[in-house]
């Protein structure tokens, strides 16, 4: 019983001597008392269930979608729920936006690596979600070539990966052609990074500009391992996937059991064309791989990859270019196929659109497309244009080369159209914020 309580019973007890009705309604109060202890006592042994508890402590994160395009860039808003979507946008109209990411250090920078009619190639900063922007001072830029060699000139910055969490500001840079760079003052201001431009071996595997993919040899899939920020990757196409432990000062090939387009010397690095390489969360010693020839995991410190895709459906096939891993299963990974026939016409099998999911490690594969189109959809999905948040369950994101934003939020299981009618996706990413 409470103190306040006990103040009231006493007073009502001093009242009652020598009243028969007071000794009445202290009898009825007293019982009113007893049944609300006891169903304090209830609720207290009680507790409520550890989400609620969980929701109650902590604020809730909302999801954004950052969607860049090949006509500008979309910031989707989502809900708690993830079930009504805000549309913030466009962003650089007309031009073209390879990638658009947030800064998880902080919450709130965003970087957009663009390629503008009149600036040229180019990256752009908001401190502000986007409703400012500052284009870099020292966007990144090949050095300048010695006398009597051929220089390169960046075409377009296609990838942006931010620094390790100890380190706040720092970014890196994929460009086509293949160049890495990084800026130490949060975008501001970029450097080529070690050796890996103009290194003579590394030119070799990259070779020329008709050497890539129809819009330009790129370098991508850029991870710094979340336990080491000296120990990098990243991946070219063409050119192969790379190993550094001492944050850039040199490098290692790590194509030992991948396979290359029929005809081809597998043991030469330029034949190589890794389309996307994900790094678990959950064990950053597991990495998957979608290759132009196969789905691959490999688990280090191994340094041989296994075609892990060899089991996925014969309709399917394992030919794509985007996978997402999830952030706390590394047995889970989703991937997108498409037509990998002789002419590559980059759709959908069939014109039917699908995820497929391995939840043991690339052992068997499920297809998901409830929600999705069930003919006639010849579209696809490129390498940056899938990904992942981290709620439970997992959300995921696709986008579209017919400008199509679908989500999930349950792990794929159903799948749901939250924008359509924007120009070619070429890149979607996630952003949680409290």
């Amino acid at each position: 019983m409470t103190k306040a309580r006990s103040q009231i019973s006493k007073k009502r007890k001093l009242k009652a001597k020598g009243n028969p009705a007071s000794k009445k309604n202290l009898a009825r109060d007293k019982g009113i008392m007893e049944r609300i202890e006891r169903k304090s006592a209830t609720r207290t042994r009680k507790p409520a269930p550890r989400s609620k508890r969980a929701s109650r402590l902590r604020p809730e994160r909302r999801v954004l979608a950052l969607v860049a395009t090949r006509k500008g860039a979309w910031i989707y808003h989502g809900d708690a729920a993830r079930k009504t979507w805000r549309v913030d946008g466009p962003h650089f109209l007309g031009h073209i936006v390879n990638h658009l990411a947030l800064d998880p250090r902080d919450g709130k920078t965003l970087l957009a690596a663009a390629k503008t009619g009149h600036l040229g190639p180019t990256i752009f900063r908001s401190a502000d979600f986007g409703q400012t922007w500052q284009e870099a001072e020292r966007p990144p830029a090949f050095a300048k070539p010695a006398d009597g060699q051929k220089g390169r000139v960046v075409d377009h910055t296609f990838w942006l990966t931010p620094g390790h969490a100890s380190e706040p500001g720092a970014w890196y840079a994929g460009t086509s052609p293949q160049g890495l760079f990084r800026s130490e003052d949060g975008g501001l201001t970029w450097r080529p990074f070690s050796c890996v431009n103009d290194d003579p071996q590394y030119r070799e595997w990259m070779g020329s500009v008709q050497d890539g993919t129809p819009d330009g040899p790129k370098l991508h899939s850029i991870i710094v391992d979340p336990r080491d920020p000296a120990h990098l990757y990243f991946a070219m196409s063409g050119g192969g996937v790379h190993e550094s432990v001492d944050g850039g000062g040199n490098w290692k090939s790590l194509v030992q059991g991948l396979e290359v387009v029929e005809g081809f010397d597998p043991a030469n690095v330029a034949f190589h064309d890794p389309h996307c390489v994900r790094l678990c969360p959950a064990n950053p010693d597991r990495l998957y791989q979608q290759n132009h020839c196969g789905i691959y995991r490999i688990d280090r410190p191994a340094n041989e990859w296994v075609r892990i895709g060899r089991t996925m459906p014969k309709r399917a096939g394992d030919i794509g270019f985007p996978m997402v891993a999830h952030p706390r299963d590394a047995d889970t990974v989703w991937v997108f196929p498409m037509d990998g026939t002789a002419v590559w016409p980059r759709t959908s099998p069939d014109g039917l659109p699908s995820v497929y999911v391995t939840r043991n490690g690339g052992k068997t594969w499920k297809r998901l497309d409830s929600g999705l189109p069930k003919g006639q959809a010849w579209w696809t999905v490129k390498r940056q244009a899938m990904t992942a948040d981290s709620q439970d369950p997992v959300g995921l994101f696709i986008g579209t080369t017919s400008g199509e934003l679908w989500m999930s939020r349950d792990e794929g299981n159903r799948w749901a159209c939250i924008a359509r009618h924007l120009p070619e996706i070429y890149a979607v990413e996630v952003a949680e914020i409290r």
